[in-house]
């Protein structure tokens, strides 16, 4: 089979589209013949040799991703011989492999793919989708709300505002450049603007008015996430769930000092992990929650395909902020 392959932590460049072995699947496992992966910021971060924070160390050479779909084609030992030819998604936890024209899981981590979702988008679902669900979680979110969501045209923030406006909230849609702002609109933003353009505060203000918002989810963190936060009114609440802004020396995560927090009379909250799983009730109730909201049309992933060979393009694209909705790899 062929499979993107990284034999050195480094640039985009390093993923390699090369021959390797197929994968054989052990007892309890199945062997996926990969019509879609899933592509995550984390991994670019990986590729780096940057530990993610609930990621175990790499060895090398690897054949990246955690995020597959397409149709079982083999089985292991004992492997109950129903889910032979079945439509799967999985999300493969800890261990790499999905870059990949064949991928090996557990038959535990499965799930059939409604009839209304293709491959790429049940991809989007399984790690995405279920982030998102988590994160939402949180909020509670209701008609009283005011929203504002950054990196809105991307995988999560596409399904946060979709989310948000069945909720009856107010949203507003952040995004880099006018044709991400259009995106961000035709998914159902009351407003968006381009966080790129210094008076974006003040085009938010001028469209709230008297009101201020009442949530921030924040996947970007530095300079446009403290201006956010700086947009929040008084018992309002700063969702943190990522620090897009790190890569392009942007600045971190935010933090705040707890005089900080009084004074502004807002919380801040990082929303992965743990405290995320224990409320949601674990990883695979998020999938199953997640895939059912999408296969009755409450959620409609966004995706972009890039070509497997091509993952190192994938890499840069997502490191340049150029890529919308989830990022997927197909054959």
């Amino acid at each position: 089979m062929h499979a993107i392959r990284l034999h050195a932590f480094g640039p985009a460049g390093n993923l390699v589209h090369e021959q390797v072995p197929d994968p054989v699947p052990g007892p309890g496992q199945v062997r996926i013949a990969v019509a879609a992966s899933g592509v995550h910021v984390l991994d670019t971060a990986l590729r780096e040799g940057i530990p993610g924070p609930y990621t175990e160390p790499i060895s090398l050479p690897t054949v990246p991703g955690r995020e597959v779909a397409g149709v079982v084609e083999s089985l292991g030992a004992g492997t109950d011989e129903r889910w032979l030819g079945k439509k799967v998604v999985a999300h493969l936890g800890m261990v790499p492999g999905g870059y990949a024209d064949l991928a090996v899981t557990d038959v535990e981590r499965l799930h059939e793919i409604p009839g209304t979702l293709d491959e790429a988008e049940a991809v989007a679902m399984i790690g995405t989708g279920r982030t998102a669900l988590g994160i939402l979680d949180f909020t509670g979110l209701g008609p009283d709300d005011i929203v504002i969501v950054l990196a809105a045209a991307g995988g999560i923030g596409t399904l946060l505002v979709q989310y948000a406006k069945n909720a009856g909230a107010l949203v507003v849609g952040l995004a880099g450049g006018a044709a991400k702002v259009s995106l961000v609109l035709a998914n159902g933003a009351d407003t968006a603007v381009d966080y790129q353009q210094p008076d974006w505060p003040q085009q938010v203000r001028d469209h709230l008015g008297e009101r201020h918002a009442t949530i921030v989810f924040d996947a970007v963190g530095g300079t446009a996430g403290r201006a956010a936060v700086d947009l929040l009114a008084k018992g309002g609440r700063h969702l943190v769930f990522g620090w897009a802004g790190e890569k392009l020396h942007d600045g971190g995560p935010l933090t705040f000092t707890d005089e900080e927090l009084a004074e502004r009379q807002i919380t801040s909250e990082l929303v992965l992990g743990p405290a995320m799983l224990e409320k949601a009730g674990g990883l695979r109730a998020l999938e199953e929650r997640s895939l059912a909201e999408a296969a009755a049309g409450r959620l409609r992933p966004a995706v972009q395909r890039f070509p497997l060979a091509d993952a190192a393009g994938a890499h840069r694209a997502i490191e340049t902020r150029g890529t919308t909705g989830k990022v997927v790899l197909v054959p």
